[in-house]
C-alpha cells in the first residue's frame, strides 16, 4: 500500500506511475476528493469538541439553574452532532483506505517502459538448448505414454485443468520440491512450513485482497482462504511485528500447493499441465532494510537462476516492463526455461522487490540500531521454482529416443534408485 502522504503531497507522481503501468490514474483523484472531505470533517469535529469543552467549563461555573439546564440541553444536541460527524469521518477514512488499497506500487526508476509482456526485454540467456537426434515430444504425449500423467483421472476427480501424477512421475515432482528446498537452505534460507489456508487480513497484508478477490478460493463459513502462493503466509508471519535491525535480513523458503481461480480458454496455451487451478511451488522470501533491498533482489535472482542451472535447463532472464509489472512489485525479473517438446519458453520464477508496499499494509517495522524512528522493512519474493512448469522442462529436456526420461543427476538422491523413467 502506498503512503497516503505520498498521494496527498505528490499526486502527479502517483498518476504518472499509473500511466506507465497502462492504468487509469483516476483513483488518485478519488483519494484526494475523499481526503478533502475527511480533513474538512476532522476540522469541524475538532472545533465542535473544543466548543463542548469550553461550554462544559462554563456550565460548571453557572449559578442560575434554568440557564444551566438550557446549556446542558444545547450540549446534548452538540454531542449528538459530534457523534454523527465522528461516524461520518470513520466512514470516509474507510472509503479512502479502500481506494488506496487498489492502487499498485510505484515502479522503480530502473523498470523499462512498456505496454505489456511483449515489451519485456531479455536481459540474458543461459546455457544452450539441447540438440536432439529425434523430434522431441511434448509432455502431454510423454506423460501418458509412460503412465506418469493421467488427464482423465484428474477430470474424473475434479474437472478440466486437473490431472494425476503416478509412480515415478509423482516421485519426480516430490524430488524437485525436496531438492529445491534443500538447495535454498544451502543458499542461506530458513525453511518454513506454513498453513495452506489463511485469514482475510493476511491476504490483505500481502496485497492479494481486495485486488485479486475473484481469483481466490474462499471458505465463507470459517473465513479461510486457500493460499495462492507461499508469499502470503510468509508475509503474514511478521504482521504487526517490530524487528531489531541487527536481526535483518530474514531469508525464508517454503513449499505450498497454490490455488488460483483462473479464466483459461481452450487452445495451445493451456494444453497439458502448464496452467491449472492447483499447482506446487517453492517460494523464497526476504525481509531487509530499505538500503539493502536492491542488492538482495540480485541475490534472489542468482539463487533462482542457480536452481535452473543445476537442473541443467536452458533458461533466460527477462525484466518486467511497467505494463507487465505485478501489483505489488516496484521492480521484477522473470526466469523462463526452454521446453523443447512444447517449443516454448515457460515462466518458472518471478522475482520481485516490493519495497515497503507489503510492510506498510502489514505494519512490519524495524528499530534502527541508532535509535532513530522505526521504519518499514522492505520485502522481496520469488519462486524457486514453480511447478509443474519446471517438471515439464525436465521431462521434455531429458527425454530419450526410446521415449524414456533420464533423471537429472541432482535429483537422483531423492528418486530412490530410479535413474530413468521407462514404460
Amino acid at each position: 500500500m502506498l503512503d497516503i502522504n505520498l498521494v496527498r503531497e505528490n499526486p502527479e507522481v502517483v498518476r504518472e506511475a499509473l500511466r506507465k503501468r497502462q492504468m487509469d490514474p483516476s483513483p488518485v483523484d478519488a483519494v484526494l476528493e475523499v481526503d478533502t472531505r475527511r480533513r474538512a470533517a476532522l476540522s469541524e469535529v475538532e472545533a465542535l469538541k473544543a466548543q463542548r469543552n469550553a461550554t462544559s467549563t462554563e456550565i460548571s461555573k453557572m449559578k442560575d439553574a434554568a440557564a444551566r439546564q438550557e446549556k446542558i440541553d444545547a450540549m446534548r444536541e452538540l454531542g449528538e452532532r459530534i457523534s454523527r460527524l465522528d461516524q461520518a469521518y470513520k466512514q470516509m477514512e474507510a472509503e479512502q483506505l479502500a481506494i488506496v488499497q487498489i492502487i499498485p506500487n510505484i515502479p522503480h526508476a530502473d523498470v523499462p517502459l512498456g505496454m505489456d509482456d511483449h515489451d519485456n526485454p531479455v536481459i540474458q540467456v543461459y546455457g544452450k538448448p539441447r540438440e536432439f537426434a529425434f523430434t522431441p515430444k511434448p509432455h502431454w504425449d510423454l506423460g501418458p505414454d509412460l503412465g506418469i500423467i493421467d488427464f482423465e483421472q484428474g477430470i474424473k476427480l475434479t474437472g478440466s485443468r486437473f490431472y494425476v501424477l503416478s509412480g515415478a512421475g509423482a516421485r519426480l515432482q516430490r524430488a524437485l520440491i525436496a531438492w529445491m528446498l534443500d538447495l535454498h537452505i544451502r543458499q542461506g534460507y530458513t525453511e518454513k512450513y506454513t498453513p495452506f489456508m489463511v485469514k482475510s487480513d493476511v491476504l490483505l497484508a500481502s496485497g492479494q485482497l481486495p485486488k485479486f478477490k475473484d481469483n481466490l478460493y474462499h471458505d465463507v463459513e470459517e473465513d479461510y482462504w486457500m493460499v495462492p502462493t507461499a508469499e502470503v503466509p510468509l508475509t503474514g508471519i511478521h504482521m504487526g511485528d517490530f524487528i531489531e535491525e541487527a536481526a535483518l535480513p530474514f531469508n525464508y523458503t517454503a513449499y505450498t500447493p497454490c490455488f488460483r481461480r483462473e479464466k483459461m480458454s481452450a487452445g495451445r496455451d493451456v494444453r497439458g499441465i502448464k496452467r491449472g487451478h492447483q499447482f506446487d511451488k517453492v517460494e523464497m522470501y526476504k525481509y531487509c532494510r530499505p538500503e539493502d533491498s536492491m542488492a538482495e533482489l540480485q541475490k534472489m535472482v542468482q539463487d533462482a537462476g542457480q536452481t535452473c542451472a543445476d537442473l541443467g535447463l536452458h533458461y533466460r532472464m527477462i525484466q518486467q516492463c511497467t505494463g507487465d509489472l505485478g501489483f505489488n512489485g516496484m521492480i521484477a525479473y522473470d526466469l523462463e526455461v526452454w521446453a523443447p517438446g512444447c517449443g516454448e519458453w515457460l515462466e518458472v520464477s518471478s522475482i520481485s522487490n516490493v519495497g515497503d508496499f507489503q510492510a506498510r499494509r502489514a505494519n512490519i517495522k524495524y528499530r534502527p540500531a541508532d535509535g532513530g524512528k522505526p521504519r518499514f522493512v522492505h520485502t522481496l519474493n520469488g519462486s524457486g521454482l514453480g511447478l509443474p512448469r519446471t517438471l515439464i522442462a525436465v521431462l521434455e529436456t531429458y527425454q530419450q529416443s526410446d521415449g524414456s526420461i533420464q533423471i537429472p543427476d541432482v535429483l537422483k538422491p531423492w528418486m530412490g534408485g530410479i535413474d530413468r523413467i521407462t514404460k
